[in-house]
């Protein structure tokens, strides 16, 4: 994990009460920002070029790599590291080489509205730490966060478990001293918060209709908590992730 933040800034922000997370935990990519406006397009395009200029195959067999690996392990580097032994900071810095600030779309006064949520808060995404750190800093939002988990600190004895694994969330948790009831994932996968819930965190799903992750989602799943459309609608709907914070 990547400290963003001095130990007295923390301090001072981890002042909660029992009705209060003591710890949110934010996804990135269509949680506080819109990635399929035009970043996942680009990131697709990326990869595949990655994954053909590392191993020296053509563009189909390439993409269908991508897929395959990003399908099978929840990150295609993890598929190029398991199978093809490539060095993983080198196929990061290439798949995820442009500039973020054109391609970025979000929701005004994000930074304000993360400050006004009582509680710290770390990102945690299978992105690198480059690509969230440029993504954070175009937002505005870097001075919002303690910290950045990436998918570079996702290997835990060896090997890489990223989201939805629940033992990732359960190491996160330990190492930020916080006991699970306490804290809570804003996410818009629902696979990655059933992970969440099954390590015993709540969950608040961010749901974006018209998205590819939004396809064929009926209602709100049992191990989702609260379903918001955006940030915002957590400094009007927090009260619910107090209730399933103290009773669940």
């Amino acid at each position: 994990m990547r400290r963003l933040q001095r130990p007295s800034v923390r301090k001072r922000r981890s002042k909660s009460t029992a009705c209060n997370p003591a710890l949110w935990l934010f996804d990135l990519d269509n949680t506080l920002h819109d990635a399929s406006y035009k970043i996942f397009p680009k990131i697709n395009v990326g990869m595949t070029a990655a994954v053909m200029e590392t191993l020296g195959v053509d563009e189909l067999t390439a993409n269908h790599l991508r897929t395959k690996y990003w399908k099978r392990y929840g990150a295609t580097m993890i598929g190029m590291v398991k199978h093809h032994q490539i060095n993983p900071e080198r196929f990061l810095r290439r798949s995820h080489d442009f500039d973020v600030g054109p391609l970025i779309r979000a929701e005004k006064h994000l930074a304000r509205k993360l400050t006004q949520l009582p509680g710290r808060k770390i990102l945690v995404t299978n992105a690198p730490f480059h690509y969230a750190y440029a993504v954070m800093k175009h937002l505005g939002i870097l001075r919002c966060f303690d910290g950045v988990w990436a998918i570079e600190h996702m290997r835990l004895h060896g090997h890489f478990h990223p989201k939805p694994a629940p033992k990732l969330m359960r190491h996160i948790l330990a190492h930020e001293g916080v006991s699970a009831h306490r804290a809570v994932l804003v996410e818009d996968t629902l696979e990655n918060l059933r992970g969440a819930r099954a390590a015993g965190l709540r969950t608040v799903h961010v749901y974006h209709p018209g998205t590819p992750f939004a396809k064929g989602q009926r209602g709100r799943p049992d191990f989702v908590d609260l379903r918001v459309n955006r940030v915002g609608d957590l400094l009007t709907q927090k009260r619910s992730v107090r209730h399933h914070t103290i009773e669940g």
